[in-house]
């Protein structure tokens, strides 16, 4: 600013001012009383001259100052997502100081109804190459939890599964800082529930009623139904969602040390718990962690803030009905012997189910653990291939798997049956007059 001042006292006086009117022919039109007026607007004018000359030399950041979601598929995005969105922690590794941060409260989900919401068409996919990212994204508190119609399934699905296999599949660990982390994400899902789906759930004085279950939860006493039951498992029965919470430890690493994992369909949550992230993630045989993903993962979970949420999405396939377990990859009970290369080959298309994962990750502002909530959504390949654009842009994406990848997802046991079916769909759908150049337009990632 001081430039610009300086720059308007050595162009704003009479003399040039005179010089100008002259050179103009408007002489007699200066005369003494306009010439204040005419310095000020002169000097207005020179001002705005000096502020674009000066910001042609510089980007207009200002133009971009909202922040935005960086493109999931792009390779570089788990390595630069932390450092372009999070400052460096400053605190000591295992330590976490509780923060006041309060979650905006979420305004009522319009016209939702468990009985006519319809699932969100996630088809997170997209024509190749494949690129092994972690894919985030920047989530608005309003979007944390989803319901819809198929709720009462879940709901059904995840109360057989307890009753069957609780303790295999609800687990929190007894450290103190754990249980008072799962605690808090009890007292999280019930805030938020009651806020954004009021004509489901109603906030008590000690915890929150289901009016549609008739299932009365009290947070102080772990009960739900005057039932007491493990704090993870009380969250399980309020959402559609798996969840999980880690938490860091002096080593820097961060361990899975709670959660109620029910629907996931290809892991146990008996196998990982108390494993560190590395772990986990190379026990799996998850494609390219060390090499692409392991750096990035560690610094966006050291730096993530409670008021930082971000979303991601997957997709696998699956070649059973079941949503809780795919027991055609071998048997839950069994200790060895469970992988793809036990799934019966290239079965017929109507058995071909499209599994999709949406992740968020908060982190959790008094314990500092760091939670993932993992909603599944289930459809036969046969419906969502039904959808202009899915059939020709899932096959594109199929064939653009790595080796390691394809190997991961399984593709070696369905692939040339779907791929079949996918090219002749797509192949129907262009006949039909699908447009492809207005793809982006119908179907933006991740729908």
């Amino acid at each position: 600013m001081d430039s610009a001042k300086l720059w308007a006292r050595d162009n704003c006086n009479v003399q040039r001012l005179q010089h100008a009117a002259q050179s103009l022919g408007m002489e007699r039109l200066l005369t003494v009383k306009a010439v204040p007026y005419a310095l000020l607007a002169l000097g207005v004018v020179t001002l705005f001259v000096k502020h674009f000359q000066d910001n042609q030399k510089r980007p207009f950041t200002w133009l971009n100052s909202r922040p935005r979601s960086p493109d999931p598929e792009k390779p570089t995005d788990v390595n630069t997502f932390a450092e372009k969105r999070m400052k460096p922690a400053e605190r000591p590794p295992g330590v976490w100081v509780p923060t006041n941060f309060k979650r905006p409260k979420a305004p009522p989900y319009p016209n939702w109804s468990v009985k006519e919401t319809k699932p969100l068409p996630y088809r997170p996919f997209r024509h190749g190459p494949y690129h092994i990212t972690m894919g985030l994204r920047s989530m608005n508190w309003d979007e944390w939890i989803e319901l819809d119609n198929h709720y009462m399934r879940y709901h059904e699905d995840k109360r057989r599964r307890i009753a069957e296999r609780g303790s295999k599949c609800c687990l929190t660990n007894p450290d103190p800082r754990v249980w008072a982390g799962a605690v808090e994400l009890l007292e999280e899902l019930s805030g938020y529930l009651s806020e954004r789906y009021p004509s489901m759930f109603q906030a008590t004085e000690v915890g929150i009623d289901n009016l549609v279950t008739h299932e009365s939860f009290n947070i102080t006493d772990l009960t739900m139904n005057g039932q007491k039951e493990d704090p993870m498992q009380l969250c399980a029965r309020l959402v559609q969602d798996d969840l999980a919470i880690m938490f860091e430890k002096e080593d820097g690493q961060y361990y899975l040390l709670a959660g109620a994992i029910l629907l996931a369909g290809f892991w146990r949550l008996e196998d990982k718990y108390g494993m560190g992230m590395s772990e986990i993630h190379t026990s799996g045989d998850v494609p390219g962690f060390k090499a692409k993903l392991e750096k990035g993962m560690m610094n966006f979970f050291r730096r993530v803030k409670p008021e930082g949420p971000v979303l991601r999405n997957n997709y696998f396939m699956q070649v059973d009905d079941a949503l809780s377990w795919s027991h055609s990859i071998g048997s839950e009970d069994a200790r060895d012997g469970i992988g793809w290369y036990s799934a019966e080959k290239n079965r017929a298309i109507q058995h071909h189910y499209f599994r999709s994962e949406r992740q968020s990750l908060r982190r959790l502002p008094k314990s500092g653990g760091v939670v993932f909530t993992i909603r599944t959504y289930f459809h036969p390949v046969t419906e969502i291939a039904e959808e202009p654009y899915v059939p020709g842009r899932l096959a594109s994406a199929v064939r653009s798997w790595g080796d390691d990848v394809a190997k991961y997802k399984g593709r070696e046991q369905y692939g040339d049956v779907l791929l079949e079916y996918l090219d002749s769909k797509h192949e129907e759908q262009v006949g039909n007059g699908l447009d492809l150049e207005k793809e982006e337009e119908v179907r933006a990632y991740p729908f």
